[in-house]
């Protein structure tokens, strides 16, 4: 990949809903790797569209949602779909390069939910919550001594998942620490740093910023979700460095957790840290880091597209 792989950025579009995104809070990858692809500055970019694997379409859904988003509007009518679909007629109007596989090798990139997605078809990425411009996430670790929360989870009432979370779990127990609000005194980062597991419901979305949140904290998150496609599974085997908890069995996590062998513990958290490497956010990129963990995930579905012909 590293050799080969070329993405062509188009220039169609203006900002705010093309070639900028958000640079911080939970959506900040999608407007850092629309910043990074037009920097300039990417050994990856294509110097001609000639010369490119595949073809990066460069509006941010989240901008959409902010600018063109009416409530009132049914979903399937609301604006962000036209936009999307509208930027898509004009590349296919202008180039001949969408054309040559019905935009199979053309991508967007969107933390947002609003776009549907088909694992078959497209790669998770992960939700990264970058406050205040700082793009270094804590990395300090907490050893295991000092790690005595069995499970911890903090978070509002978004959604079905967590409802039933808070409603098994929450002031209920002195080893699974749920709460919908922190009481006073308690600090949420340092909760996770000295907590074995971290819970990752989903809200109304179904991936988290917190699932990245835990593995920068070395707490083994355990992901309650359904549906839910982990970022980058193509080469990351989630299941050696997290726990998977149906929804169906929120009344057990307890009774999970406890089940789970030190030596087993250990090697999910091992795994953990040394997985940290791949959701940071460098400007510029580093190898192995996010950004080019998601241009890998584009790459391997370019692979798979040709080898399908």
């Amino acid at each position: 990949m590293e050799k080969r792989l070329k993405v062509w950025t188009y220039r169609e579009g203006e900002p705010p809903l093309a070639h900028v995104g958000p640079l911080v809070s939970i959506y900040s990858i999608e407007g850092h790797f629309i910043s990074e692809m037009e920097s300039g500055e990417s050994r990856f970019a294509a110097r001609h569209p000639e010369e490119a694997n595949v073809f990066f379409l460069p509006f941010s859904v989240t901008n959409m949602v902010s600018y063109a988003y009416k409530r009132t509007v049914p979903r399937q009518e609301r604006p962000v779909k036209k936009l999307a679909l509208d930027y898509a007629r004009v590349v296919s109007n202008k180039h001949p390069f969408w054309n040559r596989t019905d935009g199979a090798d053309h991508f967007i990139v969107s933390c947002h939910d609003w776009v549907s997605f088909a694992p078959q078809r497209d790669a998770s990425m992960p939700e990264i919550n970058i406050k205040h411009r700082r793009l270094v996430l804590s990395d300090r670790d907490t050893p295991l001594t000092k790690r005595t929360t069995l499970a911890f989870f903090a978070g509002g009432l978004h959604g079905a998942i967590r409802e039933s979370l808070l409603r098994h779990w929450e002031g209920k127990d002195d080893e699974v620490r749920v709460y919908k609000r922190l009481p006073d005194g308690m600090n949420y980062d340092e909760s996770m740093r000295t907590s074995r597991f971290c819970l990752c419901p989903s809200g109304w979305e179904v991936a988290s910023p917190r699932v990245v949140e835990a593995i920068h904290a070395g707490c083994v998150p355990v992901i309650i979700s359904d549906g839910y496609v982990p970022p980058f599974d193509d080469v990351l085997d989630w299941g050696k460095f997290t726990v998977r908890v149906p929804v169906e069995g929120i009344p057990e996590i307890k009774a999970v957790l406890k089940g789970i062998s030190m030596r087993r513990y250990v090697s999910l958290r091992a795994r953990v840290l040394q997985a940290r490497a791949h959701f940071v956010i460098n400007r510029p990129p580093k190898r192995f880091d996010v950004l080019h963990m998601v241009l890998h995930s584009v790459w391997l579905r370019r692979l798979n597209l040709r080898l399908s012909y």
